[in-house]
């Protein structure tokens, strides 16, 4: 029998392999395997939006839309995915879940090339825990060194709002800036599917956006508001 997962995945693949070139950046939806994985769970828990799969709200809109279910603003794919995820995790007691939802709110999302800033979401998350956060950008685009940073910091500030690990924010963290000269959309990226721990981070690629002082330094005086029982 087919699984869930490998029919979302495979249902992926094909429409990538169909789907007309275009200039884009290269593949990366599964350089943070584990994070990915684990939004899965959360959000086949109660799926209300039959998003298909995770990994779409990782993908560019014309990929996006093809497993983005009731979502039609896919700016805020991955905003939605994040949102029920946590939402299923909160009502399940698993704290894991939680700030796993958080971190791939927070994971870069594929543009049209290298250098390319992924829309923002302009709509409210339920949880404000989600809303408080905004995806990476390629961090070859103007600013992003900045604004990844400040993306981590907040994420961390959120995940030890609940209780979980602050430093868990670094996971969120993508790759070296790649050359915005390059039409191959090439970067630095790597995207491996079948590398359950996550590409970027057995191929040490992951590029932390802020050091664990300064993640310390962030998260200090905040108190978990959300213990698991």
């Amino acid at each position: 029998m087919v699984s869930i997962k490998s029919f979302a995945l495979l249902t992926v693949f094909s429409y990538l392999a169909v789907a007309v070139p275009v200039r884009r950046e290269v593949p990366q939806e599964h350089s943070h395997e584990p994070i990915l994985t684990k939004v899965r769970q959360s959000l086949n828990l109660n799926n209300p939006d039959k998003i298909q799969d995770p990994v779409f709200a990782l993908l560019g809109d014309a990929a996006a839309k093809a497993g983005a279910g009731d979502i039609t603003d896919l700016a805020c794919l991955q905003q939605a995915v994040a949102d029920q995820a946590f939402t299923n995790a909160k009502a399940a007691g698993d704290l894991d879940g939680m700030v796993n939802a958080l971190i791939f709110r927070a994971i870069e999302r594929n543009t049209g090339g290298v250098g390319v800033k992924s829309a923002l979401c302009t709509q409210t998350a339920k949880n404000p825990e989600v809303a408080a956060l905004t995806q990476h950008q390629d961090p070859a685009s103007d600013g992003a060194a900045a604004t990844n940073k400040a993306i981590t910091l907040e994420l961390a500030k959120q995940i030890a709002s609940i209780g979980g690990n602050p430093q868990d924010a670094l996971k969120s963290g993508t790759f070296a800036p790649g050359d915005k000269n390059d039409n191959t959309g090439k970067g630095n990226s790597c995207d491996d599917a079948n590398d359950p721990n996550g590409c970027i981070f057995t191929q040490n690629l992951l590029v932390p956006d802020a050091t664990p002082d300064e993640i310390n330094a962030a998260v200090a005086g905040i108190s978990a508001g959300y213990a698991v029982r």
